[in-house]
């Protein structure tokens, strides 16, 4: 994951007023932790950085009075109604150093006919390098068929990864198809095909 660079400028008033007045000016409060230092309060370019944490785990590049700072986004509030973003909570990290973090799982490719699958799993938890995080752990169902399980044991991780959820965890499960779940496959089908006709 390439790192998003940002400037950021170092705050130092708080509370809900002065909030409001920065999200007004179109920036973005956000507090910096990590490596025991004391944290940095900081504003951040609400466009830019509203596009920069749309990923999941985003590495960003501060430039802070001309100083960089890496940071990894961990936490990201949001207004329940607006749906805009209210607060940033960045964790500073460094090159080489290893960070657990929660990985969204996305299962790829076609099962056996007649068959259906059960996400079980939508995030795995792992140890990675902080400036090589993925975006994603895939899992392939190509071609499985009934009564097979893929365990977290059985994902295929970035290199230097290490998977810390439970190795037996069920990840996907795979089953027959039901004839009402069939049936409504064939009605969808005969519904697309009836469409096209009109």
């Amino acid at each position: 994951m390439s790192e998003q660079k940002l400037a950021a400028e170092v705050r130092t008033e708080f509370g809900k007023g002065y909030a409001r007045r920065a999200r007004m000016a179109n920036l973005i409060p956000a507090v910096i932790y990590g490596h025991g230092a004391e944290p940095i309060h900081v504003t951040l370019p609400a466009k830019a950085t509203t596009l920069a944490v749309r990923t999941a785990n985003a590495l960003l590049s501060l430039d802070i009075n001309g100083e960089s700072h890496l940071a990894l986004v961990k936490d990201v509030q949001r207004d329940p109604i607006k749906q805009i973003i209210e607060h940033i909570d960045l964790l500073t990290v460094r090159q080489g150093e290893k960070v657990t973090v929660d990985i969204p799982v996305h299962v790829v490719g076609e099962l056996a006919p007649g068959n259906v699958f059960n996400q079980e799993l939508t995030v795995i938890s792992l140890e990675a390098e902080a400036t090589h995080l993925p975006t994603a752990v895939e899992v392939s169902i190509e071609g499985r068929t009934a009564g097979e399980h893929i365990h977290a044991s059985d994902l295929v991780l970035p290199k230097g990864a290490v998977l810390l959820a439970d190795a037996d965890a069920l990840v996907v499960n795979i089953s027959e198809a039901t004839e009402s779940a069939e049936e409504g496959t064939e009605e969808a089908a005969g519904a697309s095909s009836e469409a096209a006709a009109e």
